[in-house]
């Protein structure tokens, strides 16, 4: 018998907001809702066309971002995997809505193309302004998870990662990326079926009547069904109890936000994803994200080359933060640069870890230009 022959990889060149939207429909997206909006737009436009195309796909554009987001949201409780995308002032309009997400649960994807702001600010330029907004954008204590990519393969493979996360752990789950890696267009490859992992939401086995929506669990994570499948429960943004009722009983309440928290926390190692290069016997190191990893990477290559000891930590999860990865770093870095496009954001997280262990040097740059590999360089040279 002949063997069979193996299916080759397909390979394409896309910009990073087209890798954003191979992405999502490999891993399931079938639901896409939003405004259009610069830089982003290029994923609403690529969405309209394809997810027509497919077994139950539907598109809406909606009147703004706010109705985009509360739209994904209801799609998601239908039992789609929802996607919307946006940048800065959308990004803004969307917090509240978020909130409820967060609240009730909801698995969907937000992808944040950043730009300059603040407001209008610069429409067509990059930058890395909104990385706390991601974190703390909508108000009260609340779990997320951040996501950053820097590259347009990694744009394809962080989209999937984003979609599993929310399945996963029921949580909204944003990816932010910079206009430069959002309209950078290089050569991927769209991975075979048999290479990535998918990953659907876990339904309740147990009968209908029995069924408590939001009933603790071993992993935190409460099963979902979609809403019209037979089971029924109530939806709201009003702190709930396990039948999903408004309640104010203190005991109710904390146990409702302790879970939230804890159905993330309890799996950092499954959620805070970093790529080390070069950091074995590093002694001054990078910390970066999304375009300007990309800088330190070759800064750090061209350092090696002078004799510096250079490292890089590249954070693909922004929030949780990675912790442990940092403190690692740090037990064997005596310096840490942080270049960031903006006024000091991750340096927060990597001050907070430090607490004054090892000096933390800052790279920051607000005129919507990238920071370059010889900026990087001449800090580490100089360190």
């Amino acid at each position: 018998m002949a063997r069979p022959k193996k299916k080759h990889n397909k390979e394409i060149f896309a910009l990073g907001n087209e890798a954003v939207v191979e992405g999502a429909l490999l891993a399931g997206c079938n639901f896409y809702a939003g405004y259009p909006i610069t830089p982003s737009s290029e994923i609403m436009e690529i969405m309209a066309q394809r997810l027509p195309t497919i077994p139950n796909g539907a598109f809406v554009q909606m009147e703004d971002e706010i109705g985009g987001l509360g739209a994904i949201i209801g799609a998601s409780l239908a039992g789609r995997k929802a996607l919307t995308a946006t940048s800065g002032p959308g990004f803004s309009l969307m917090q509240e809505n978020l909130g409820y997400g967060c609240i009730t649960e909801t698995p969907l994807v937000i992808v944040n193309v950043m730009r300059g702001g603040p407001s209008t600010g610069l429409p067509t330029s990059p930058a890395q302004g909104d990385v706390q907004q991601a974190r703390w954008g909508t108000h009260g204590d609340h779990s997320i998870i951040v996501l950053s990519a820097s590259n347009v393969q990694e744009c394809l493979e962080m989209t999937i990662e984003a979609f599993n996360l929310a399945e996963k752990y029921r949580t909204p789950v944003i990816l932010l990326i910079d206009e430069i890696t959002a309209h950078t267009r290089e050569k991927i490859i769209i991975p075979n079926e048999d290479e990535y992992e998918v990953f659907n939401r876990t339904l309740p086995t147990m009968p209908p009547e029995w069924y408590k929506p939001y009933e603790e669990t071993v992993r935190g994570v409460p099963p979902m069904p979609a809403i019209g499948s037979g089971y029924r429960f109530h939806v709201t943004g009003l702190t709930h109890d396990v039948n999903g009722f408004p309640t104010s009983r203190p005991d109710e309440v904390r146990e409702l936000n302790e879970r939230l928290f804890r159905k993330i926390d309890q799996f950092l190692p499954d959620i805070q994803l970093v790529d080390e290069i070069d950091t074995e016997d590093a002694e001054v190191a990078v910390i970066a994200y999304g375009t300007v990893a990309r800088s330190a990477e070759l800064a750090v290559k061209q350092a090696r080359a002078l004799g510096v000891k250079a490292g890089l930590l590249k954070l693909k999860t922004l929030f949780p933060y990675p912790r442990k990865a940092t403190e690692k770093l740090m037990y064997r870095a005596k310096t840490i640069i942080v270049p960031e496009m903006n006024m000091g954001q991750i340096s927060r997280e990597v001050k907070r870890v430090n607490n004054g262990q090892v000096s933390v040097r800052t790279i920051n740059k607000v005129d919507g230009q990238i920071i370059t590999p010889a900026e990087i360089l001449k800090v580490l040279t100089r360190v």
